[in-house]
């Protein structure tokens, strides 16, 4: 069996576990990182199994690790949201978006997407497993190297795009960080691009949730009070995010070619 077959085994029951854990403390409501802790399990999970495509049971995993995120994607948003409705004094519009709480997550607990992450990661080692014993995983961290540099070079193709696109750069950003963390041995990002990517991750993550909320304040009244200051905040996440986007892209050329 190779390493790579190894670690990939070691990370699905590592992920297994901390999803399991997440579900619990969904279903008793034992504190409010739950979801939050729940959605980058997913996400890390997606991220291991993206460059994989091709064995057994991956497509059916990717599927359902999709479905949980597009189910828990809303929730997280009105937590998110009512957070800085209630750091802002807002605490009337906060509180009632955290109205229902506990059966949201207990909902998210039981639910069927849920459910099938879980029994598909039950059975996903030995499915990784016999692929390797039938010779699907042969030269498999090739295969991985192989489809992460892709994705780092779309997102350097993207970085060099003038009229750049800044929810497809998160987006992309996002797949290779994770992807560097899902296989750190193939050495793609050290720890100081790991921390540009972390940051422009942040700065994008700050300019999309003013964007999100000023949409919304379009819609609900209770919003119109933290109007003007998101709309401040959003041009500074645009400049900043902007200035890390550079300093990320003079990181990539400085990178090894084919890196």
């Amino acid at each position: 069996m190779s390493a790579m077959l190894d670690h990939v085994v070691a990370q699905v029951l590592a992920l297994q576990v901390r999803l399991l854990a997440c579900r619990e403390r969904l279903a008793a409501d034992t504190d409010s990182e739950a979801l939050h802790d729940l959605r980058i399990g997913v996400r890390r999970l997606r991220s291991l199994l993206r460059p994989l495509r091709g064995l057994p049971g991956v497509e059916q995993l990717e599927a359902a690790a999709k479905a949980l995120g597009t189910l828990t994607t809303p929730l997280r948003d009105r937590e998110v949201l009512a957070g800085e409705l209630i750091a802002r004094g807002l605490l009337e519009p906060g509180q009632r978006r955290l109205q229902g709480r506990a059966a949201t997550f207990a909902g998210v607990a039981k639910s069927l997407q849920l459910g099938r992450v879980l029994g598909i990661l039950d059975a996903f080692p030995l499915f990784l497993r016999a692929a390797g014993r039938e010779g699907l995983a042969k030269s498999l961290g090739k295969r991985v190297d192989k489809r992460l540099v892709k994705q780092w070079r779309k997102l350097d193709e993207a970085l060099q795009d003038p009229a750049h696109d800044r929810h497809r750069l998160r987006l992309l950003i996002k797949r290779v960080r994770y992807g560097d963390q899902a296989y750190p041995q193939l050495d793609h990002a050290g720890s100081k691009l790991q921390g540009l990517l972390k940051k422009a991750q942040g700065d994008l993550g700050s300019w999309h949730d003013r964007l999100q909320w000023l949409l919304q304040a379009g819609e609900h009244a209770d919003l119109a009070p933290c109007k003007a200051v998101w709309e401040q905040e959003l041009h500074e996440a645009e400049r900043k995010s902007d200035a890390t986007l550079q300093a990320l892209q003079a990181a990539l050329k400085r990178r090894k070619p084919g890196k």
